[in-house]
């Protein structure tokens, strides 16, 4: 965006181009100011500001500042811009999606590579000795173990995928050493799952969490994948911690796939999609 609008400089009008190096020069603080504060700063009207921001392609100076904060904010971590009452759709869009992105930003500068290292060794572990893995959830949760499930089954590992609090804790009665299961929450609140995720831990299962830091969850298992996305009534974006979630599954099935070989794998995938693609109505 800043490099379309260094561009754009020489076919705009002089009183515009100020505008526009103003903006090159400290985008974050033209984001934030006023268009009075903005046209004092450029020595220009409060119009000519507005022309600026059409000139470039956006609707208006609102349009022009929520993508360029978007822009400027895009490496950071995370900071939830707020959806406002009298948000347009094209603003809520904009927002939504930069939220979503911006946590999955943070994941990536935040991540600890060392427990996602462990979480893949004991999954391959698992799966080369012929033990159980498991993936227990609760609510949103739940679907994503479920995908998980779905992920690893294309990997030719069976695992399977319990949503329900009494199924959770039989099936966790039942691990032992060797087998690995993996609990997933956002809060970490959930007492079912505390209560699956301690019994499979005594009984010799590896526990792998994916909740947030400082969670009663979090130090419940004996690999915490760190996963913090903050959410409440005001926030509008309820679905953003399971995409969150989702994607550090995607992270450890392609991790494990990557160790257990492609060579078996890449047939089984084709084989797989082939059938897939038969079953379908032309």
């Amino acid at each position: 965006m800043l490099d379309r609008i260094k561009a754009s400089l020489p076919s705009l009008a002089p009183a515009e181009q100020r505008v526009g190096k103003l903006c090159l020069a400290d985008p974050r603080a033209f984001a934030k100011l006023p268009v009075s504060e903005l046209a004092d700063r450029s020595h220009v009207s409060k119009p000519t500001v507005v022309r600026f921001c059409r000139s470039v392609g956006y609707d208006g100076l609102a349009d022009f500042k929520l993508k360029l904060a978007g822009t400027v904010n895009e490496g950071v971590p995370f900071i939830h811009r707020s959806v406002d009452a009298d948000d347009k759709i094209s603003d809520v869009t904009v927002k939504v999606i930069d939220n979503t992105v911006a946590a999955f930003l943070r994941y990536r500068n935040d991540a600890s590579t060392v427990a996602i290292e462990k979480a893949v060794f004991a999954l391959v572990e698992a799966y080369k000795e012929g033990r159980q893995i498991q993936f227990f959830g609760v609510g949103n949760s739940g679907i994503v173990a479920q995908d998980a499930q779905h992920k690893f089954f294309r990997l030719g590992i069976n695992t399977t995928a319990y949503s329900d609090g009494h199924m959770q804790v039989m099936s966790a009665s039942i691990l032992g050493p060797g087998d690995c299961v993996v609990v997933i929450s956002n809060s970490g609140r959930t007492r079912d799952l505390m209560d699956a995720c301690d019994i499979a831990r005594k009984n010799g299962a590896t526990t792998i969490v994916i909740t947030a830091s400082g969670s009663p969850l979090a130090s419940a298992g004996n690999i915490h994948l760190c996963a913090d996305h903050p959410e409440g009534f005001d926030r509008y974006s309820p679905m953003v911690s399971r995409l969150l979630h989702l994607m550090i599954v995607d992270i450890l099935a392609t991790s494990v796939a990557l160790r257990i070989g492609g060579d078996k794998l890449q047939p089984l995938l084709r084989e797989m999609k082939h059938n897939l693609r038969n079953k379908r109505y032309a």
